[in-house]
């Protein structure tokens, strides 16, 4: 007897050998079979679908999960240019707080809305003597107050208190570790919101480390917020490559660094594992701190790499020798050589052809560098809704000449490299139709048309976020196609993608999400 019956719907498989179905059967959380195979059987539940477009659960390959929690319940000046009415919500969070010892958490910070950063002196200003910290949109740059200044060490480099990069870390490692519980709870309501997109499966972009982690046990963080019901969807753990350590392997080994205890890749199980090792290799475009091979449009400078290049490089071919997949944010096309020459190095001393290394971003990526990533068999880790609501900016700081090169699509497709789809939330608006949208037509939400060349067909966008995350993530075996025997997680729509002009697909409703075969409002505790 079949657990559940889904009927009386379109399902887009993503599976060439059975591509469209109208019936799928489902047992034990797993999908037992398509149309005749299963229509006959009994079933505990049978669910009449009236006519709805189903696909696999879309894949979010790169997310910050407790980022996003945070920054749902964080005072924000999203939307705000006026600089008096930015600080009017600084004041009023900072009022709010009853100890002088107290952080006044501020989100929603882009400079480019006020037309330039904020001071360290304005905050001061509005800020009672407690400590501000106002996080970049970009997750790449803070601004902060005196009272965070005066904690710093003096060689640490700040723009009248905006701090990037590896600035930014040190401004953040003066405050103390998230506590398990309160992560929890953030992952928890990030889940739900990717959950309402449709997303079933998702991979956590570096946990654990100075830019992007949150505690030093964040990991521990994920396994409670599974213990207490607050993970229903899968989450792949990326852990930060500034917690490798020296280590004394045995010489056969070959591993300069690890994790304590050797864990790597592809440890644990269907609902909660760890995935690749994160490196940062450069910025963020928001920021100007993506690392270029030449200088950005009207500006004198060219952004800049995290660390040296030999160190970024000794890292990347560490992390390999180490066992490692390796997801490396490169934003930047100067960050991208450095990515490609380090990642050829290290398959060069210990082959893998099966590591299926990852470029984070790949932002502007140049004619001569796409046929490096096939070679080396690296997948291209893109975020479209960068483009969707950033793009005129973007393309302004790129030029003329480099504005093609933003975030490709087809031109990866033509060069054999498998193009993943993903967010990045929060730095950007999550909605996996609405990236497919961008990723077919190319326009900004001005209607800016940005490297037209590079537009895909919809077919190819959904498998962007459906078989070609699973594969970024090791998950081909069990997730991406709605294929017998795989997980039956998938997200029930409104209306067809591939039947309705291009300009409609980022607003088709999201009617419910299933993992495991139950729907998703059934999954949270």
């Amino acid at each position: 007897m079949l657990s559940t019956r889904l009927t009386n719907a379109r399902f887009l498989t993503m599976d060439p050998d059975h591509p469209v179905a109208h019936d799928l059967g489902i047992w034990q959380g797993r999908i037992v079979g398509l149309d005749d195979a299963v229509t006959s059987l009994p079933a505990r539940e049978v669910i009449d679908l009236e006519g709805a477009t189903v696909l696999p659960g879309f894949i979010d390959a790169h997310v910050h999960l407790p980022w996003t929690g945070f920054k749902e319940v964080t005072p924000s000046i999203a939307g705000r240019a006026r600089i008096d009415d930015v600080l009017a919500v600084v004041e009023e969070a900072a009022s709010r707080k009853s100890s002088p010892d107290d952080w006044v958490s501020i989100a929603g910070y882009d400079q480019r809305a006020l037309g330039r950063h904020l001071t360290a002196a304005e905050l001061d200003k509005v800020s009672y003597g407690r400590k501000v910290f106002m996080m970049h949109d970009s997750g790449h740059g803070c601004v902060v107050n005196s009272a965070v200044l005066d904690l710093l060490p003096a060689d640490i480099p700040h723009e009248n208190g905006f701090l990037a990069e590896g600035a930014m870390g040190a401004a953040r490692a003066l405050r103390l570790p998230y506590s398990q519980e309160e992560l929890a709870a953030a992952i928890g309501r990030a889940a739900r919101t990717c959950l309402a997109e449709g997303v079933t499966a998702c991979a956590e972009a570096g946990i654990g480390g100075t830019l992007f982690g949150h505690s030093p046990v964040e990991l521990g963080a994920y396994q409670l917020a599974r213990e207490k019901g607050l993970l229903p969807l899968r989450v792949q753990l990326m852990v930060s490559a500034d917690r490798l350590r020296p280590v004394a392997a045995h010489d056969t080994d070959g591993i300069p660094r690890a994790l304590d205890l050797g864990l790597r890749t592809g440890f644990g199980d269907d609902w909660l594992s760890v995935g690749a090792l994160k490196i940062y290799t450069d910025g963020g475009m928001m920021a100007r701190t993506a690392a270029l091979s030449s200088p950005y449009e009207g500006l004198d400078h060219a952004g800049q790499l995290q660390d040296d290049p030999d160190a970024l490089a000794d890292t990347i071919v560490d992390g390999h020798l180490a066992g490692w997949q390796l997801a490396v944010h490169a934003i930047g096309d100067r960050a991208a050589d450095v990515a490609l020459d380090a990642l050829e190095r290290a398959q060069r001393l210990r082959p893998r052809p099966g590591a299926r290394h990852r470029i984070e971003h790949a932002g502007l990526i140049r004619p001569n560098q796409l046929p490096r990533f096939a070679q080396l068999g690296v997948s291209a880790v893109v975020q479209p809704n960068f483009l969707r609501y950033f793009g005129d900016d973007y393309a302004a700081i790129m030029g003329e000449e480099r504005a093609p090169w933003l975030y490709r699509g087809q031109s990866f497709l033509d060069h054999g490299i498998t193009l993943v789809g993903s967010s990045d939330r929060p730095v950007t608006d999550g909605s996996p139709l609405r990236a497919v949208q961008f990723m077919v037509e190319r326009a900004s939400e001005s209607g800016r048309l940005i490297g037209r060349d590079e537009g895909i067909t919809v077919d190819d966008a959904l498998r962007a976020y459906t078989i070609a995350g699973a594969y970024a993530c090791h998950w081909e075996d069990s997730a991406g196609s709605l294929t017998p025997g795989k997980r039956a997680d998938l997200v029930v729509l409104g209306d067809d993608p591939r039947r309705v002009d291009a300009s409609r697909i980022g607003d088709i409703e999201v009617v419910a999400t299933y993992v495991d075969g139950r729907e998703a409002e059934n999954l949270v505790a």
